[in-house]
């Protein structure tokens, strides 16, 4: 690393050394990844996918995760834009008699890049657990995937002051399944389970005090922990995107029905973009 002037001594000398490594290590880029949820069809995917191949290089990485039955239609249509494709959940098993599942493996396959595991509506709907979400992680990073591992808290949770508690349990579970230094190379998607659907979006006061909590047990447990981007993923509308990216430690947005409406998942890029880090 080369500084442009020459260091003081001592403990100033110091600092400014941690500062420039800190600045040097953090995340490159905001992103930005849509969550279709079970929504869509051929024909207004088509229309969908279209408008958002048009849209040309929005100057921040944008990632569409659809239903696996799309995967092979979004990535022809995305073909040679700066849009990547992701999927909603994977298996934790790499093959098998495995009925119904998808492996990280065959995600590869069809060019996807990110996987959403241990959101809150599978954990919430299918029982799974922090262990399973933590298997499912390290199954997409063997297949060369980036998982994006959703944590958050309910309204019991939150007005338990439990906030914290749950995530770090729920992140402590992926650290087990991947080993700490491989936490480098996911994403975490802070998603209040009493804000999704639900209209409502976290203060961006609030956002900030989980956003700047995940960042500290990151550094606690991985080198690489600043350049670990961490998504807000309750509620993100046009809106509120510009207000919410402009957190300390909001580095992108999970984004759940406003990813199904090309306008307004195209805002969201856009606030996203014109907000520096």
């Amino acid at each position: 690393m080369r500084l442009p002037w020459r260091l003081p001594g001592g403990r100033a000398g110091n600092i400014i050394v941690r500062f420039y490594r800190r600045r040097n290590l953090r995340v490159a880029n905001k992103l930005v990844a849509g969550n279709w949820k079970m929504h869509g069809s051929l024909a207004v995917n088509a229309v969908l996918l279209g408008e958002l191949a048009a849209a040309g290089d929005l100057g921040v990485a944008c990632a569409v995760c659809v239903p696996y039955p799309y995967l092979a239609q979004a990535r022809n249509s995305l073909n040679g834009t700066a849009i990547t494709l992701g999927a909603q959940d994977v298996s934790e098993f790499a093959e098998g008699a495995y009925t119904g599942e998808v492996s990280a493996g065959m995600l590869a396959e069809f060019a996807c890049r990110y996987v959403i595991v241990g959101h809150s509506e599978r954990r919430a709907l299918f029982a799974e657990d922090d262990a399973t979400v933590g298997r499912k992680a390290a199954a997409a990073r063997a297949a060369g995937l980036v998982p994006i591992v959703c944590v958050g808290e309910t309204l019991a949770q939150r007005e338990a002051d439990q906030t914290m508690a749950v995530i770090q349990r729920q992140l402590a579970a992926v650290a087990d399944a991947l080993g700490d230094e491989a936490l480098g190379g996911v994403v975490i998607a802070y998603e209040p389970v009493w804000a999704i659907g639900s209209g409502r979006a976290a203060s961006p006061q609030q956002v900030g005090a989980i956003h700047e909590g995940i960042r500290a047990w990151l550094r606690a447990r991985c080198a690489d922990a600043d350049r670990v981007p961490i998504l807000y993923g309750g509620s993100v509308k046009p809106g509120n995107a510009g207000e919410l990216f402009a957190v300390d430690n909001v580095d992108g947005a999970l984004v759940g029905g406003a990813s199904l409406v090309a306008h307004d998942f195209l805002a969201i890029c856009r606030a996203a973009a014109n907000t520096p880090f």
